[in-house]
């Protein structure tokens, strides 16, 4: 105690105060700085990808986690300052980070597969894509999934991670798409005629372009019929408005031009009278 109370003087006590006091002033001047720095440089991050047209949410996340980021640095230079093991506190929210990533490893994938989808963008609100298995109208693309509307009008939530690891397919991004159709006729048509039936009927549609312009061929001398390959080209929009309506029109039209569509048929010949008898075993 005695030790204790020597070691414990007016000027040692005066002189410890004082190096706490400075320190807790350096860690507060390096916190107010630094959130000072931190939020400019968040702002002028945010400021360029705003100006690179990036996707808001994207801007806005990526801007949160550079400002989280600098201010993680900003709050270890402070407690640094004051004396604070920083390199134990290092490794304990290292450690911990590990077992959060593991535990959550599925969702971090949707995570990250959401940056680059967002990022490099395959696929807009409005386009109708097939991802995953699933087709539909993008609504809205978050971090973690991807919300769509089916065409039948069910709202699917698909995991960005599945949508990543597969194949995009996006019937939006080009403004024309072909139609494949294939009409067959039975072997005792013409085939000229048949072919000018089905030239008229891609004219007179008004939707089908004319640039690129329809291929019509034959395609397949199948089992019982012959088959042409009607392709027009159309807007993406009125892609099933004019699918549906040459099918339609096209059987009439070749109907009335004498053209017959086939369908699967079997026949069956039968033999007038009774087959002969087998001749009787003389053994029996």
């Amino acid at each position: 105690m005695e030790s204790f109370k020597t070691f414990l003087t007016d000027a040692d006590l005066l002189t410890t105060l004082s190096a706490w006091a400075v320190n807790i002033v350096l860690a507060l001047v390096i916190y107010v700085i630094g959130k000072w720095i931190s939020d400019r440089v968040t702002k002028l991050c945010r400021k360029l990808l705003g100006r690179a047209k990036m996707d808001p949410t994207l801007v806005n996340f990526l801007s949160n986690i550079v400002f989280a980021v600098l201010m993680i640095a900003v709050i270890l230079a402070a407690l640094d300052t004051l004396g604070v093991p920083v390199t134990s506190l290092l490794a304990i929210v290292g450690a911990a980070g590990l077992a959060v990533g593991l535990a959550l490893k599925d969702s971090l994938g949707n995570f990250a597969a959401g940056v680059m989808l967002v990022m490099f963008r395959p696929f807009v609100r409005g386009d109708l894509v097939e991802v995953a298995g699933v087709t539909g109208i993008v609504q809205e693309v978050h971090i973690f999934n991807t919300i769509l509307n089916s065409l039948d009008n069910k709202v699917v939530i698909v995991p960005n991670g599945q949508i990543s690891s597969g194949t995009i397919t996006n019937y939006s991004t080009n403004p024309t798409r072909r139609v494949d159709l294939v009409f067959s006729v039975s072997y005792e048509d013409d085939l000229k005629v048949a072919r000018d039936v089905l030239t008229r009927l891609c004219a007179a549609h008004p939707k089908v372009l004319d640039d690129p312009a329809t291929s019509i061929f034959v395609v397949d001398l199948a089992e019982t019929s012959v088959d042409f390959a009607v392709r027009p080209w159309v807007n993406s929009a009125d892609y099933w408005t004019v699918y549906g309506d040459l099918l339609e029109q096209g059987k009439l039209d070749l109907e009335a031009a004498g053209c017959h569509i086939p369908h699967p048929q079997k026949y069956l010949y039968l033999q007038a009278g009774d087959a002969p008898a087998d001749k009787p075993n003389k053994d029996s």
